[in-house]
């Protein structure tokens, strides 16, 4: 059986391409699975600083293999898997790029929204799917509803309608859109940024980020002190404040 979904670590990042164009790279099974495998691999390399996801052919995502879904049970489709997968992007150590060259449906929106950073070919389309179908956007929602503005969540969940790259990008789902031809000096270009951040610090900032916030702004500025403080004592900040007294590149940027 033919992998569906391929890793490849050079010189620093962590490459995780969907290769399953014949069904529109859906998430059967199979692709499930080993992009489960590939994001445990990947977040465990400590050769690989940051993660991008990609995809062959012209779909980034067509959601759930809904040929595999007809009349089986949730437990028989194995999707406890999504959640995992969503939740292994949502909260890796490691920054996450989402390269969207075509479209995205429904679960495969739920990828987009998990990644830190997405950046789109102007081409690209999305749409939350499910009602159509009839059924919930319910488990992306966790990834998808905090990148969404209120408004938008409600139209695009309640209407399934197709929307461009522009509109994702003006409803918080997508970073930026460039032409086809540019999407990948494009994500080079985030890429190269993240590789600049030192590894404890980038994995510290994206926790905080994800935290939920105390209700008293007393509580908040005493925890980030805290942080604050861990990490200018600690040994990347410390090698950072060098590295630009002596106008050099941190050890971590080499």
């Amino acid at each position: 059986m033919s992998e569906l979904v391929h890793l490849d670590v050079a010189e620093g990042v962590a490459t995780i391409t969907l290769d399953s164009p014949a069904n529109r790279n859906a998430l059967s099974a199979q692709l499930r699975r080993e992009l489960l495998a590939h994001l445990d691999a990947a977040l465990a390399d400590d050769a690989a600083r940051v993660v991008v996801l990609g995809h062959s052919g012209r779909v980034f995502c067509s959601g759930m293999d809904l040929k595999e879904a007809r009349g089986a049970g949730a437990a028989d489709q194995g999707v406890n898997e999504v959640p995992a997968i969503l939740q292994r992007i949502w909260t890796a150590p490691k920054p996450v790029v989402a390269k969207i060259g075509g479209p995205a449906r429904a679960g495969g929106v739920g990828l987009v929204a998990a990644c830190d950073i997405a950046v789109a070919a102007t081409a690209a389309t999305f749409a939350f799917s499910e009602v159509r179908i009839g059924v919930v956007p319910a488990v992306i929602s966790v990834t998808v509803l905090p990148r969404l503005l209120p408004r938008a969540a409600h139209e695009l969940f309640l209407t399934g309608e197709t929307f461009d790259a522009a509109r994702a990008v003006a409803v918080g789902l997508v970073n930026t859109a460039v032409a086809a031809e540019e999407l990948d000096d494009e994500v080079a270009r985030y890429v190269e940024m993240l590789r600049l951040g030192a590894p404890g610090a980038l994995a510290a900032t994206k926790e905080m980020l994800r935290a939920d916030r105390p209700a008293a702004m007393d509580d908040q500025f005493a925890e980030m002190l805290t942080l604050s403080a861990r990490f200018f004592v600690g040994e990347e900040g410390q090698e950072g404040m060098r590295a630009f007294a002596e106008k050099r590149p941190p050890r971590w940027a080499l």
